[in-house]
């Protein structure tokens, strides 16, 4: 079966995609659940502004999919669960696979599911977890003519950090989203690189399937759209962005501007307008 049906709902005719990630509360940590407390809410907004997907875990998808009409965004579901994001880490840190990840992915009408590839400092075993989800995932997807796709997350040191944060050494990100291709990831979604005008040697080691950029940690307006538009212009095919858009005071303004510079090639100044 192919997949191609599916990609045609999450990317727009043009080969973009605006995703946006609410999928937050599926970590457990208390600071990623800042503005998206009223998740129905969130998401009826969200559905306004109209972006091309949601980003959402298994037990919030139906707030999307329960809306009716025939123009709404499209669903990514997130299959996997992970406990390392916070400050203070657990005694064990795990990656683990939601069950019967299709066969959930299919009766929630999902047009593509999400999985990570954390490669953490000293954390083998995490990265192997990450290595077997996705290689459990990927026949499904085939057998099923789902989109695969993944995110290689290269973090830093948790204690430097303050928590796990990205780390945008391409060296490091390279081989990761080039792993993730030669595990069957038919999507990448990956960090910025610390020099956004090096990024087209991320899209390059894709190996031609679509690179979206993950958003990372909440920043100003001004660099969110700028780091947006260079992106863009580095060759990415769209965005998945959760907290840039989610805890920003305008999310519908927001949404609307990113969706200006993914589809339109609109400027920084130019998307700005949508938020005055």
């Amino acid at each position: 079966m192919s997949i191609t049906y599916r990609l045609n709902r999450l990317f727009a005719p043009d080969g973009k995609c605006f995703d946006v990630a609410v999928d937050h509360g599926f970590f457990g940590e208390r600071s990623f659940l800042n503005d998206i407390e009223d998740m129905p809410k969130v998401i009826r907004t969200l559905v306004e502004a109209d972006p091309d997907a949601i980003q959402l875990s298994v037990g919030q998808a139906p707030l999307l999919q329960v809306i009716p009409g025939k123009r709404k965004p499209a669903l990514v579901l997130r299959t996997d669960i992970a406990n390392l994001y916070g400050k203070q880490l657990p005694r064990t840190l795990f990656s683990r696979m939601i069950h019967e990840p299709l066969e959930q992915a299919i009766r929630l009408d999902a047009a593509c599911v999400v999985a990570n590839l954390f490669m953490l400092p000293n954390q083998p075993e995490v990265w192997e977890q990450c290595v077997q989800n996705i290689m459990a995932l990927k026949p499904q997807c085939e057998r099923y003519g789902m989109p695969l796709m993944v995110e290689p997350l290269v973090m830093r040191d948790n204690a430097q950090a303050g928590g796990y944060m990205v780390d945008g050494d391409i060296d490091k990100i390279m081989p990761l989203v080039r792993q993730a291709i030669e595990l069957g990831a038919d999507v990448i979604k990956a960090d910025p690189t610390d020099d956004v005008s090096q990024y087209h040697r991320v899209i390059e080691v894709a190996a031609g399937k679509p690179v979206l950029v993950r958003g990372g940690g909440k920043v100003s307006d001004d660099e969110i759209l700028k780091r947006t538009y260079d992106l863009m212009q580095q060759g990415a095919k769209g965005i998945v962005y959760g907290r840039n858009v989610i805890q920003h005071p305008n999310l519908s303004g927001m949404t609307r501007a990113l969706m200006a510079i993914v589809h339109d090639g609109a400027t920084p100044e130019q998307a700005k307008q949508h938020l005055s």
